[in-house]
């Protein structure tokens, strides 16, 4: 009886410490992660036009600035009065800022600055006289220059106009 006392005795230890030992060891569980969500920002993709003299746009036929989403293409800036009416006539330099000029007010309705400018394209019928005064774009770009293109051309829509230049932005929210 001593033997299978002993035997008992083993047995239960065996028991015992695997059970303490086991008891110390953690278990591990692992939470579920949710998956993460995109965030999804809805933008307004309808066609916002806006026109900056409405009724030289109707004559002419076109809309001087769409935003669609966060996207905004202004079309050519020209020298010209509200009638349309071509300003500073023979003057390539202050046709440019005439031209700035205008644009500026077209970013500004759509609550932008020419640091939203992601494209610029300059037409010009005078490319040597452009290259003279183009110094001036530093002022209205102080932080970075778009990219854009450069073209001279033969004429533009009337033969006073020396000057047009367009834009493509991206507003960020």
């Amino acid at each position: 009886m001593k033997k299978a006392t002993f035997l008992n005795l083993a047995v239960l230890t065996l028991i015992i410490t695997a059970t303490l030992v086991s008891c110390k060891e953690e278990t591990k569980t692992e939470t579920p992660q949710p998956e993460p969500q995109p965030i999804v920002v809805e933008v307004d993709e309808t066609p916002d036009y806006f026109q900056l003299r409405p009724e030289v746009e109707k004559a002419y036929g076109y809309s001087h600035a769409v935003k669609i989403g966060n996207d905004i293409k202004i079309s050519g800036a020209v020298s010209m009065d509200d009638e349309g009416n071509p300003t500073a006539v023979g003057n390539l330099e202050q046709q440019m800022k005439n031209c700035y000029a205008d644009l500026d007010k077209i970013l500004k309705h759509y609550g932008c600055t020419f640091d939203d400018v992601v494209k610029e394209d300059v037409f010009t019928t005078n490319m040597p006289k452009f290259l003279e005064v183009a110094g001036y774009r530093a002022e209205i770009y102080k932080n970075q220059f778009p990219t854009g293109t450069w073209l001279g051309v033969k004429e533009l829509a009337i033969p006073e106009f020396l000057i047009e230049i367009e834009l493509e932005v991206h507003k960020t929210e």
